[in-house]
C-alpha cells in the first residue's frame, strides 16, 4: 500500500507561480511512475504531468513550457512547478503513483489539492 500526500495548492494569480508537492509512504524508487492528475468542475480527470523511476518526463499540451516535475528520491516526494498558471488551469491536482510488484501494476491517488488561478 503506498499513501500519498498532497500540498502546497491554494490561490494563485494568474502569470504567478506555485509549487505542488507529494509526498510518498514508502520509497519512490519502487515506484515506477509518479505523475499529476487534475479534474475541473465537469470534466474528466486527465494527465498533466510525469515522471518516470530515471526521469523522463511527460507532460500535456496546455501545460508545455510551464508546468515542471520532478523527483527526490532521497525525500520521497515529487512536485509540480506551476510557472504561469493560467484560469483554465483550476483544477483540483491529484499525485498519482504507478507501481509494478509481482508483475501487477498498481494505481494509487492522494486526496487532490485544489488549486484556483484568479486575479
Amino acid at each position: 500500500q503506498v499513501q500519498l500526500v498532497e500540498s502546497g495548492g491554494g490561490l494563485v494569480q494568474p502569470g504567478g507561480s506555485l509549487r505542488l508537492s507529494c509526498a510518498a509512504s514508502i520509497s519512490i524508487i519502487s515506484i515506477n511512475t509518479m505523475g499529476w492528475y487534475r479534474q475541473a468542475p465537469g470534466k474528466q480527470r486527465e494527465l498533466v504531468a510525469s515522471i518516470s523511476i530515471g526521469g523522463s518526463t511527460n507532460y500535456a499540451d496546455s501545460v508545455k513550457g510551464r508546468f515542471t516535475t520532478s523527483r527526490d528520491n532521497a525525500l520521497n516526494t515529487v512536485s509540480l512547478q506551476m510557472n504561469s498558471p493560467k484560469p483554465e488551469d483550476t483544477a483540483v491536482y491529484y499525485c498519482n503513483a504507478v507501481r509494478s510488484r509481482f508483475g501487477r501494476m498498481t494505481n494509487y491517488w492522494g486526496q487532490g489539492t485544489q488549486v484556483t488561478v484568479s486575479s
